[in-house]
């Protein structure tokens, strides 16, 4: 089946879809400031809330150009959901607006990490808590109507559908990281068979300066091996704290594959074992952050503040949370420009209609296992979903106002 050439954005990682001007600079730090208040349910959910902001609502990029960036994110180390906003925040201003959109997606839940870690919220055992039950029910519905629109755009025949299936099967069959890569990967070996002759290819970017691009990203990819090699012997040389914590949160940022919830273990082993947390405070900084929208890795602002107390503990908080982003940044900032002129050839725009149909089969496996098992306890919460996706899909209603909605009845209406 045909498939229109994808637009392609100009390799320089100066360079966007939009001109960066003032207003649009303004524009991604509002629209992501948003996103980060209400984007709850973990990596999967916030993938929906971005499609259903940036693709839907604003069409600042389509479901294939989505379902591109996502493989890319998946095939690289780090928080799959944080690496989209960082690169659309590239595309839409260059790299101001990349930085502001990552800031601006994190900060609402870091600071409310550093504010538990000071000892200013008091949460509690949020386990049985009914408006955190409600938000994983509108988990539920945001990945599901993000499964259902990036299907009937990214799966349009049947050879995509049967790939789709085929991947959301092995990915349920097979839980881990390792099976997502290999999803990818074999579905776009699969789409480069199919597809190679079918599609038209999009004109490769030719700027004249594109080579100093070229090289801003290679040598941002430079940096991010040398940190990885380098900051363990300066941290063993000097017997700095500062440079200790650097290359633990840097590390462990930097060998994350399968999503936020995957740092928690590589963290753990970082900070109690050396005395910096006990385990009692590491598992309470963790139940907080279960209540919290934004990204997972934003817990690194909590382990920062609470492992240097006092007045500017704060500070610990901010060092650690660059220190795990770091790495994120430093990849998709080298990789996007290089990913823009590969995608713009006719074998990878045929690998990745196989891919982007393999990753809508991972999203639907998700929204089984671990969305829909965990939010999801019993027939009323199915209606709740089922009336909340209707709300979001055919009555276009807010995902804000569906999110707040589900909370409360999660809260007073649905059973305990």
């Amino acid at each position: 089946m045909m498939t229109p050439a994808l637009p392609v954005s100009d390799p320089s990682p100066g360079d966007h879809l939009h001109r960066a001007t003032a207003g649009s600079v303004a524009e991604v730090a509002a629209v992501f400031l948003r996103l980060g208040c209400m984007s709850f349910g973990g990596p999967i959910a916030h993938l929906g809330y971005l499609r259903a902001e940036l693709v839907e609502k604003r069409r600042w990029i389509d479901d294939a150009q989505l379902g591109d960036l996502v493989a890319l994110c998946q095939f690289l180390p780090g928080p799959a959901s944080s690496q989209v906003v960082f690169a659309m925040g590239m595309q839409r201003a260059g790299l101001p607006g990349a930085l502001l959109a990552s800031a601006c997606f994190t900060l609402p839940s870091a600071l409310l990490m550093v504010g538990f870690a000071y000892g200013v919220a008091t949460v509690g055992n949020l386990q049985g808590a009914g408006w955190l039950h409600g938000l994983k029910l509108a988990a539920v519905v945001v990945v599901a109507q993000a499964v259902w629109g990036m299907g009937k755009k990214l799966c349009t025949d049947r050879a995509r559908v049967s790939l789709c299936l085929a991947a959301a099967a092995i990915v349920l069959a097979f839980p881990s990281a390792l099976a997502q890569l290999g999803v990818i990967a074999g579905a776009g070996v699969v789409g480069l068979r199919l597809y190679r002759n079918d599609l038209t290819p999009a004109p490769s970017p030719t700027r004249a300066g594109g080579w100093r691009g070229h090289a801003v990203a290679g040598s941002a990819l430079l940096v991010f091996l040398v940190l990885l090699v380098v900051l363990p012997a300066l941290s063993s040389a000097t017997g700095s704290r500062a440079i200790a914590e650097l290359d633990s949160f840097y590390r462990s940022g930097s060998l994350v594959f399968g999503g936020g919830h995957v740092v928690l273990p590589l963290l753990r082993a970082e900070v109690v074992p050396r005395g910096w947390l006990t385990d009692e405070q590491f598992l309470a900084g963790y139940g907080a952050a279960q209540a919290l929208p934004g990204p997972m890795f934003a817990f690194a602002a909590y382990l920062g503040s609470a492992m240097n107390p006092g007045d500017r503990s704060w500070l610990g908080g901010i060092w650690c949370l660059l220190a795990i982003f770091l790495p994120a940044w430093l990849l998709i900032g080298g990789a996007l420009p290089f990913w823009h002129r590969l995608r713009a050839k006719r074998w990878a725009q045929a690998a990745l209609a196989g891919a982007n149909a393999s990753v809508v089969g991972i999203l639907l496996a998700a929204l089984y296992n671990p969305v829909f098992t965990e939010g999801v306890r019993g027939g009323a919460d199915a209606v709740a979903a089922l009336v909340g996706f209707g709300l979001l899909e055919h009555w276009r209603a807010p995902p804000w106002l569906v999110v707040v909605g589900m909370a409360a009845a999660g809260q007073w209406l649905l059973p305990a």
